[in-house]
């Protein structure tokens, strides 16, 4: 997590500044993160199914590699100013996020559900490593240079280092968290859930969506999702380009973009298990689209780093609650196909969010694009939480 993190806040902060430079139209800024997020979308339900056949490990360590291939890939499109060979790095940042973001299936499967949401954060967490380390690491390397393709070549090289590292971690990871998972539901009597037993067939998908809470929890990590990554992936451009700042100040932006995912994810999965998810799920949209819209009033560097550290945050809470509710309603065998099914819509949301926001953007302004993305945040609240507190109602 603290690898993937580290590479995230790269791919955040420069991925629409890369796609400009190698093919010269700003038009399409969001283009570049678009085609990361179809790429995840694409890759999030495959990589899900897999896991619950195959296991945890073997998935996230191809994951990893495929990221190691497409930062290097990033580094020599760069390097040659060429689209063509930039294109596919998009592409396989995208099956790296994806398949990484699915680490929470395995800490999901380490956990009975009523310390579910804490064992979630707790393995999350370790993304806090990366927000420490990734400005550290790369906002040395851009100061005081001009933007351009070259000075993009050595950190997306340092990219492919941090993916090394993890694919080396993960194969080395023993046992395989999926069959922790199916001892804990082998020794536990879950009688509001009979048909979760690690030994049943996993049910079809149609089947998973049926289940009264799934649709709620689903509907709050895709929103939370993709707003929180169209807002993200566009913040580099927005400070380099419409407030002028210098490059190498993105970074510490983004990085307090990332504590405010994961800093405090301990305690959020505490407050989920005592709060109950609907409320979380509410909390956390409410917050996203505050510090969403804030962006439309700021201007200079603190304050639009704690406005991205509240949209950090926001996601935190809907995202550990929605996770939380997905694992507690599926098997084992089910767990990562019913995440990687919210993955694919996440990621495709988030995809059609970042081309509408860079076109939003570069026509409307950034006001436009801060309240829209508000508003896109706030809309679902109604449906989040009423059924979501019906549905706990009946199993309690």
């Amino acid at each position: 997590m603290a690898m993937l993190s580290v590479t995230a806040q790269l791919n955040a902060a420069m991925s629409s500044i890369t796609f400009v430079a190698v093919t010269g139209v700003s038009s399409l800024l969001g283009l570049g993160p678009a085609l990361t997020m179809v790429a995840a979308a694409v890759t999030a339900f495959p990589a899900g199914r897999l896991m619950d056949r195959h296991g945890r490990i073997p998935v996230l360590a191809g994951g990893f590699l495929a990221g190691a291939f497409g930062t290097a890939l990033m580094s020599a499109g760069a390097w040659r100013t060429s689209a063509w060979i930039a294109l596919p790095g998009f592409v396989l940042l995208g099956v790296a996020g994806a398949t990484g973001q699915l680490a929470r299936a395995a800490a999901g499967d380490m956990y009975p559900t009523e310390r579910r949401a804490r064992g979630i954060a707790y393995v999350m967490f370790g993304a806090v490593v990366g927000a420490i380390l990734g400005p550290s690491v790369f906002a040395p390397i851009f100061r005081g240079r001009e933007v351009s393709a070259e000075s993009l070549v050595l950190p997306w090289l340092a990219g492919t280092a941090t993916m090394l590292i993890a694919f080396v971690i993960v194969i080395n990871v023993r046992p395989d968290p999926k069959r922790i998972a199916e001892a804990i539901q082998s020794e536990s009597a879950e009688p509001d859930s009979p048909g979760l037993h690690p030994l049943t067939p996993a049910a079809p998908l149609r089947e998973m969506l049926l289940r009264p809470g799934v649709i709620p929890a689903i509907v709050a990590s895709v929103v939370s999702s993709a707003v929180m990554g169209a807002v993200m992936n566009l913040t580099g451009y927005v400070v380099v380009q419409h407030h002028h700042h210098s490059q190498h100040l993105v970074f510490p932006i983004i990085g307090a973009h990332v504590l405010g995912m994961y800093l405090l994810m301990p305690a959020v999965g505490w407050v989920v298990d005592k709060i109950g998810r609907p409320i979380a799920l509410a909390g956390g949209l409410i917050l996203l689209a505050a510090s969403t819209a804030g962006l439309a009033w700021f201007d200079s560097v603190l304050p639009i780093g704690l406005l991205l550290f509240g949209l950090g945050l926001g996601w935190n809470v809907s995202f550990v609650a929605a996770t939380t509710q997905l694992a507690d309603l599926a098997a084992p065998a089910e767990r990562g196909s019913l995440l990687g099914f919210s993955d694919l819509l996440a990621a495709a949301a988030g995809a059609t969010l970042v081309l509408a926001g860079g076109f939003v953007l570069e026509n409307f302004g950034l006001t436009a694009l801060a309240l829209g993305a508000a508003l896109v945040a706030l809309a679902p609240i109604a449906f989040v939480i009423i059924p979501a507190e019906s549905s706990s109602r009946r199993r309690s």
